[in-house]
């Protein structure tokens, strides 16, 4: 390419559609392939290609820029990292990397004293692939037989292998078009769709259907052809989607059944994973719960009555016999409730600060709870995955210090550290400063933000920002530590986190008040939280970086059309921003299941014209934007490709100025971007590097 690039231009073509009377005109609406989820169109690839190669051209003189921030970032990452070993049953498990490796090894030896067993190679798994994801690994109760699933092409859609641990040796049986959890990996049965059953002669696990909906649990009998595995459950309504996971006590499976707003849960024995399920619930629009067993009673949490939640109880034989155990507090979020086999833990968060209370069965012993240093924190329950157990596994890390992890003696309170994130290249918190703020909105309601910076950072406006959030779907940012993030405070920039409703960070009702109908607030909150900074004297209008994904990269295409100024530079990545064409598109895997939090455009003409006026394609203006970097994955099916192509393209045909504008599609991953740890950190410092460049942040 030439010195001085020129960036596509993508063909319009005449292509409209027409809903309640009222005709849209889309002429880029060709970016999606008709054969998807194959791409093989032409013109579609030539230009997602023609993007990258306008990507790399104009990054390229920033690439040594990236290299420097790449070094820095891996210099702070322990090359050969470990987890704390933890027990379950007869053995200790824990995982660890290779120096140099991108991809973690799973291992375990006997508690009784013997060799390292090596389980599971995730480096020798993804050799030659340029996309790998472990997306669950789950072992039998008597820790003969390892199930995991594996995704090498960023689809989400899972093969589940098996291995006799006994031996060492891989079995032949392969089950593909597994359902997974993008970004949840756990060493037992609970997470990821995967559950032996007590016997450890079965398995049950979640099956995607053709529209990457998880709408089926089936039993597989190992050493059986997959083609005769067992339906368990099968979800008849199209939004919700089903998991199955087990007890604290494994005595039991839970088929679990949910869309954004309501769930449903049926329990099976463990040992009889086809007897009679017993329905704890049936479903009530609006109500949520989950369940915990100790004996033969049920540990409810709900928010049947109160959106900060509460705890019942009700015997396993009378599953409908609620009783109340924890009401519901008007400043404590009930997050959730684990049980032991002595006593039970609460998590929730108050004044949107997380807390951990020991509660006894016996209801007259009061709780406990646990005691953090920090004004702002996070902390919770880490793998515990034992029933009977005398020290609980905590995590505990805030935005200055790393990563902690404590055993707790539940006896005698004593919290012992067993490690502390390291980090080779050095650190020393007292260099930086931390504060939780308070920022008021423009309808009154006071917004948290919690904010890191250098301690010599300037009060005087003349300070740069980085300013992320989310924002949706009850998913709360925790203000958590990065080493990442140090590359930004080390050149003298502050990193703020805005706690904006849409995300439950200060209670269920935050989360309600930036849904459906009140779904503008969250851009809002985002927005008067920037001036509030600004105000206060940390940064100025246009001194600001401010980065969202997924559904925070709504949240940055809502942004710039609406307040382009006062930004320096966006990162939106992976963004959903085509919001009312995919929610006109009940073909498309997530759609039905998030009518809940968007609306259902296609019946209801309110939810059309409302998401109509807020979603970021259809708001693009002859206006200046900001300088942009947008990313999409080709293979992505929570965020299609074409909505960030879209996108892109329409800003490049509407704006009315020349600051940069950049696309850059992952051809061979999905929604996570690349999958190897130094890969997908390559990633971030290219975005870190466009970041400085934009802002004149010297190297």
């Amino acid at each position: 390419m030439s010195e001085n690039p020129t960036p596509p231009v993508a063909a319009t073509r005449p292509h409209s559609v027409t809903h309640h009377g009222i005709t849209i005109e889309d002429p880029w609406a060709w970016l999606r392939d008709p054969g998807y989820p194959d791409v093989t169109d032409k013109d579609v690839l030539a230009y997602l290609e023609a993007e990258n190669a306008y990507f790399e051209a104009i990054m390229a003189p920033h690439k040594a820029l990236s290299e420097t921030l790449f070094q820095e970032m891996r210099g702070r990452i322990k090359e050969d990292e470990s987890t704390v070993p933890q027990k379950d049953g007869d053995w200790l498990y824990w995982t660890d990397y290779e120096t140099g490796g991108e991809y973690p090894r799973w291992w375990r030896k006997p508690v009784a004293g013997g060799p390292d067993e090596l389980i599971l190679d995730e480096p020798a798994l993804a050799a030659g692939k340029e996309y790998f994801r472990v997306g669950a690994v789950s072992i039998s109760e008597d820790g003969t037989l390892m199930a995991y699933s594996t995704d090498d092409n960023g689809s989400e859609r899972y093969t589940i292998r098996f291995k006799d641990l006994g031996t060492g040796t891989a079995t032949e049986e392969a089950i593909p078009g597994a359902a997974g959890r993008w970004g949840d990996v756990a060493i037992e049965g609970s997470i990821g769709n995967l559950v032996f059953t007590s016997g450890g002669d079965a398995l049950l696990y979640g099956l995607t259907d053709e529209h990457w909906r998880t709408r089926t649990i089936k039993l597989h009998r190992l050493g059986t052809d997959p083609a005769e595995d067992v339906v368990v459950y099968h979800e008849e309504e199209l939004g919700f989607s089903v998991g199955v996971e087990t007890s604290s006590d494994r005595k039991w499976i839970l088929l679990t059944t949910s869309d954004h707003e309501t769930s449903e849960i049926r329990l099976l024995p463990a040992h009889d994973p086809l007897g009679q399920a017993i329905l704890v619930a049936p479903r009530k629009t609006g109500r949520e719960y989950d369940v915990d067993t100790h004996g033969d009673t049920l540990f409810i949490h709900t928010n049947d009555t109160d959106t900060n939640w509460r705890l019942v109880t009700a015997p396993i034989a009378a599953p409908s016999e609620w009783t109340e155990r924890i009401a519901p507090s008007r400043h404590f979020y009930m997050t959730g409730v684990a049980c032991f086999a002595d006593f039970f833990v609460v998590e929730g968060r108050e004044d949107g600060l997380d807390q951990i209370e020991l509660h006894r069965y016996d209801a007259s012993v009061p709780p406990t709870r646990l005691q953090f240093p920090e004004a702002s924190y996070v902390a919770g329950l880490g793998d515990n995955p034992e029933y009977a157990v005398t020290k609980l596994r905590l995590g505990y890390e805030s935005m200055v210090t790393p990563g902690t992890v404590q055993d707790y003696d539940v006896a005698t309170g004593a919290l012992e550290t067993l490690k502390v994130q390291e980090i080779p290249s050095g650190y020393d918190g007292s260099k930086y400063r931390t504060e939780r703020l308070t920022i008021t909105a423009r309808d009154g309601t006071a917004v948290p933000v919690s904010i890191v910076y250098p301690q010599d950072f300037p009060r005087d406006g003349t300070g740069k920002l980085y300013l992320y959030a989310y924002g949706a779907y009850g998913h709360a940012i925790p203000p958590g530590f990065s080493t990442s993030r140090m590359s930004f405070l080390d050149r003298g920039m502050a990193f703020a986190i805005a706690h904006i409703r849409g995300g439950d960070d200060l209670g269920q009702h935050w989360y309600h008040e930036g849904k459906l109908e009140k779904r503008t607030n969250t851009f809002h909150d985002f927005v008067d939280v920037a001036k509030g900074l600004i105000a206060l004297g940390y940064t100025a209008p246009g001194r600001i970086a401010i980065a969202g994904r997924s559904a925070g990269g709504e949240l940055m295409g809502a942004v710039v059309n609406s307040d382009p100024a006062l930004w320096g530079a966006v990162i939106a990545d992976v963004p959903f921003v085509d919001v009312l064409n995919t929610m006109l598109d009940e073909s498309l895997p997530l759609t039905p299941g998030e009518w809940p939090e968007w609306g259902n455009p296609i019946e209801d003409k309110a939810a059309f014209e409302l998401i109509r006026s807020y979603s970021p394609y259809d708001n693009v203006k002859a206006q200046a934007y900001p300088p942009m970097l947008i990313s999409g994955g080709l293979n992505d099916p929570r965020v299609t490709y074409w909505e960030p192509a879209k996108w892109a393209a329409r800003l490049r045909a509407t704006k009315t100025d020349d600051n940069i504008l950049l696309l850059k599609t992952n051809m061979g991953a999905g929604h996570g971007g690349k999958s190897g740890r130094w890969e997908s950190l390559r990633e971030y410092a290219d975005e870190m590097a466009f970041v400085l460049w934009q802002l004149g942040v010297e190297g």
